[in-house]
């Protein structure tokens, strides 16, 4: 099935690689004019200009989407080159992996702001316009780590929780103003992210061999994957979908 975002406007935070990058293809491909946020403003070029290369629309626009006004300009400019947005994609996170005693209040004030603070910016930037346009659909990136715990790892599920919750309170508040709101929740990704998260648990003594990452989701999932279950919280097709949490694991979180 093509075009199951014809006539949309989609903003991807964190929309240059990775997740973020498989979304900003798959969009594209699927009918939506896309806008990239992203601090990587070469990478996030990159991505819009393969696009476009392969006859869709997409854009670019840098931001610190933990920065209220970066995030506000980067939202009006987007409207402004598209129209009215109607899709967004609350995908921008990062991680910090390290023993708790050791973790500090900057590293627990950035990381919030990164992967929760992000959220509150870029929804609150683009509801009010996305309510004139008649409603639409919102998709965060939450995460296993939102239900399942990992040593080394309490910031970065802590924050995960919060976007777990966000997703939901978000649905709950602006279901009657036709504002559908769910979370996708990916396991571990063959992404830089989810690849250097391996690696650095591994190095604090985590296993995730092969064999612990088989026994827990099978393999390695790819990001082309999570992009496909966001796109169909995206999509209408998820019309009677609001306020769910879509787990992305292959059962990690089922076991």
């Amino acid at each position: 099935m093509a075009g199951r975002l014809a006539g949309k406007v989609a903003i991807i935070s964190g929309g240059a690689t990775g997740m973020g990058g498989a979304a900003s293809d798959l969009f594209a491909a699927e009918g939506a004019k896309v806008a990239i946020v992203d601090r990587n403003g070469e990478a996030a070029a990159a991505t819009a200009a393969a696009i476009r290369a392969r006859g869709h629309a997409a854009e670019h626009f840098v931001a610190d989407v933990s920065d209220e006004a970066q995030v506000e300009a980067a939202a009006k400019a987007a409207a402004e080159k598209f129209g009215p947005v109607t899709v967004l994609f609350n995908h921008a996170g990062t991680i910090v992996i390290k023993p708790f005693l050791e973790t500090t209040l900057h590293e627990w004030d950035w990381l919030h702001a990164v992967n929760v603070r992000s959220m509150f910016l870029m929804t609150r930037a683009v509801l009010p316009g996305m309510i004139a346009a008649g409603g639409g659909s919102i998709v965060c990136t939450s995460s296993i780590s939102a239900v399942a715990a990992t040593p080394n790892e309490v910031l970065y599920d802590t924050t995960k929780g919060a976007c777990h919750m966000f997703a939901r309170a978000i649905a709950v508040e602006f279901r009657d103003r036709n504002i559908r709101c769910n979370a996708v929740c990916p396991g571990f990704i063959r992404t830089p992210h989810g690849l250097r998260e391996v690696a650095d648990l591994g190095k604090l003594g985590v296993d995730v061999s092969d064999a612990a990452m088989a026994a827990q989701q099978g393999r390695i999932g790819e990001p082309e994957e999570v992009a496909k279950a966001a796109l169909f919280l995206a999509s209408d097709e998820s019309s009677f979908v609001n306020g769910a949490h879509l787990f992305v694991d292959n059962a990690f979180t089922a076991i």
